[in-house]
């Protein structure tokens, strides 16, 4: 993957992390739980998620280039019209803040690991996401094996630090995200808009 457009993949990726999600949030409540500490059980099987879908969209984005290059531009236009929807559900989406109606009781490791991995596997337009966003970015010429090592370890680590500063200062968002979330909301929504109108463009 050229430099170039590996620093654009961050930038999204960061976009994307910061983004409201249900593994988002799910940070936000352990880390208003269980403490910093215990939810990065949370964060890292939730990582571990993403890496999966991550790797299902990749590899099955490989098998339709492999039949034909025509697919990457199909693929691009698809998940830029996407791309621009879920930013006008993002935008338009309730700001998070609300409630963290969940049980305060003692939470094993395993058990907090287990929630963050179903959290990110169990949500279906997490993979519909990838497999609109990860196109924009793959050179059919190079490596789709190094180029998933990269995209999938670059993306893992910025949800993992993403989520980890969310639990840390998780007492701190709550009242922030109720008071500016909507703002929040639309911020995040234009961003997507903009990528998806912008990323097929590209060569």
């Amino acid at each position: 993957m050229a430099l170039d457009t590996w620093l654009v993949y961050l930038l999204a990726a960061v976009g994307l992390s910061l983004s409201p999600g249900p593994n988002g949030l799910l940070a936000l409540t352990h880390g208003a739980l269980h403490g910093r500490r215990k939810t990065l059980f949370t964060i890292f099987g939730g990582a571990l998620g993403f890496v999966v879908l991550i790797a299902l969209s990749m590899f099955g984005i490989g098998a339709l280039l492999q039949a034909s290059l025509g697919w990457l531009t199909v693929l691009k236009w698809a998940g830029g019209a996407y791309l621009v929807w879920l930013g006008v559900q993002v935008w338009r989406s309730p700001a998070i803040g609300g409630e963290l109606g969940a049980s305060a009781g003692p939470r094993s490791g395993a058990s907090l690991f287990r929630q963050g991995l179903l959290s990110a596997l169990s949500n279906p337009k997490a993979l519909l996401f990838f497999a609109a966003f990860l196109p924009q970015f793959i050179d059919p010429a190079r490596s789709l094996l190094l180029q998933f090592a990269v995209m999938a370890g670059s993306f893992a680590a910025v949800e993992v630090l993403t989520e980890w500063l969310i639990a840390s200062m998780a007492h701190r968002i709550r009242p922030w995200l109720a008071r500016v979330g909507r703002r929040f909301n639309q911020v995040c929504g234009g961003t997507f808009v903009a990528i998806g109108a912008l990323l097929p463009l590209r060569a």
